[in-house]
């Protein structure tokens, strides 16, 4: 009964084994290996129609790049025939087909010779000028832009070796994002910023490099035969070659990833620490700004003054939140002192100094007069629900009290008088006697602390 047993379950785990090698397994799937070459040699050539093509997606790319169109950017790397030579150098160093990878590196140079000149052209004359968050997206490339390149590439060579294509190379397309930064490449060359030139065109390297890998390893998978037998150091060395420039690739984007990844914790940090530590009643943190250099975090606050021990507290605690190396600046006082201190970091204006000065000093001014305002409502409104209970406790006729400043004009615009209303509600139709009535007024008026006050019984 135990050998039954033991040979069933075995015969259960063969089966659920072979299921799934089943669901993976891509025999019937692929095309005939003679199709798989004429598809990669018919997206290797740059004449004529797939040419102008090429200038066309250039042109809708940039376009796109230019005023900032997610839209426009998809379409141009939709109809791009770029990736065609790029697929082929993969997959002719994976069937060491030395005639096809000349032919492919030939026509991926002249592409992206094109390619820049088309986009330097367009960015020259474009009356604007201008770096949209589409454009600098391309100029910071990391390790995740060699993970996308890896496994779209990986999907494209799949998809060639398929009977059926489907959809596939279109998502492709889109994923590894090859005309947007050659396009912004073309932008540093246009704007002599050889930074947007440089990381942009790095980027276009990363998808280049990492699509014609990931094409070689799938290549190999589906055990394409070799077209020319090579001697094994000859073989050695071609594949030494790769192995070198995908780590060169490599090292520089995965330096990047880590400085952003840095970033961004130390961000969230920062922000963990303003909103733990810096809370204070009354108070608001309205502004930050870290100077690296110096090591100094400088944040503006409005509202009430935060007190010293409380700011100490706070820069005891800075070590847990990483900022252990960094001084605490805190800039305070009424509104005005703080918008002040805070106008050397503004940059975003295109006035002189002397406009900067004065407009912020205007906006100042009005922020602090309806401060005021806004401060004698709301000082009302508390000294009324602090009186209540003794007005009730003195007069139990009152039922509700309430509290406003009064602007009274006449015909005469210089007769202008300013008093406080006090309203108060009785309960029932108890009046309150007229001989307590001047002792009430007088009463809500110290309390008030106004110089004129209009007493309404109601």
């Amino acid at each position: 009964m135990k050998q039954v047993s033991i040979s069933s379950a075995m015969d259960d785990n063969k089966s659920i084994g072979f299921r799934i090698k089943k669901y993976f397994s891509m025999k019937g799937f692929l095309t005939d290996k003679s199709d798989v070459v004429k598809r990669i040699n018919d997206g290797i050539t740059f004449r004529g129609p797939y040419l102008w093509v090429l200038v066309f997606a250039i042109l809708l790319a940039s376009l796109g790049l230019n005023v900032n169109s997610t839209a426009v950017i998809i379409g141009a790397m939709l109809i791009s025939p770029i990736m065609g030579p790029i697929i082929g150098m993969g997959y002719s160093v994976g069937t060491s087909d030395f005639d096809l990878l000349k032919k492919s590196l030939m026509n991926y140079a002249v592409a992206t010779l094109i390619s820049l000149i088309t986009a330097t052209v367009y960015f020259t004359l474009t009356p604007y000028h201008g770096a949209q968050s589409e454009l600098l997206a391309r100029t910071s490339p990391t390790l995740y832009d060699v993970l996308i390149a890896l496994f779209g590439g990986a999907a494209g060579i799949v998809a060639i070796a398929s009977k059926d294509k489907g959809n596939i190379l279109p998502g492709v397309a889109i994923a590894t994002a090859l005309m947007p930064p050659l396009c912004t490449a073309g932008f540093g060359i246009a704007s002599l910023n050889l930074k947007y030139f440089l990381g942009a065109f790095f980027l276009y390297f990363i998808n280049t490099v990492f699509i014609a890998l990931a094409t070689y390893i799938g290549v190999r998978a589906m055990r394409f035969r070799h077209v020319n037998v090579l001697e094994d150091s000859n073989f050695r060395r071609v594949r030494g070659y790769l192995m070198a420039i995908v780590l060169v690739t490599m090292i520089p984007a995965a330096i990047l990833t880590v400085n952003i990844i840095r970033e961004s914790f130390f961000a969230s940090d920062l922000q963990h620490f303003i909103s733990n530590e810096m809370k204070f009643s009354g108070s608001q943190i309205v502004s930050q700004n870290i100077d690296k250099e110096e090591k100094v975090l400088t944040l503006a606050a409005v509202g009430r003054e935060i007190p010293e021990e409380r700011i100490a507290e706070a820069t005891s605690r800075m070590p847990l939140y990483g900022l252990g190396d960094y001084k605490l600046n805190i800039i305070q006082g009424n509104l005005t002192d703080s918008i002040l201190s805070l106008k050397g970091s503004i940059s975003t204006f295109n006035h002189t100094k002397d406009e900067l000065n004065a407009t912020i000093t205007h906006q100042s001014a009005e922020i602090s007069n309806l401060q005021s305002k806004l401060g004698q409502f709301t000082r009302y409104e508390t000294v009324a629900k602090q009186m209540i209970d003794e007005l009730q406790t003195l007069y139990p006729q009152v039922g509700s009290l309430s509290l406003s400043p009064t602007i009274e004009t006449g015909k005469d615009t210089n007769d202008v008088s300013s008093y406080v209303t006090a309203q108060i509600v009785l309960k029932g139709s108890t009046d309150i006697p007229k001989s307590e009535i001047p002792r009430l007024t007088e009463f809500l008026k110290k309390r008030v602390d106004a110089d004129s006050l209009v007493l309404i019984l109601r």
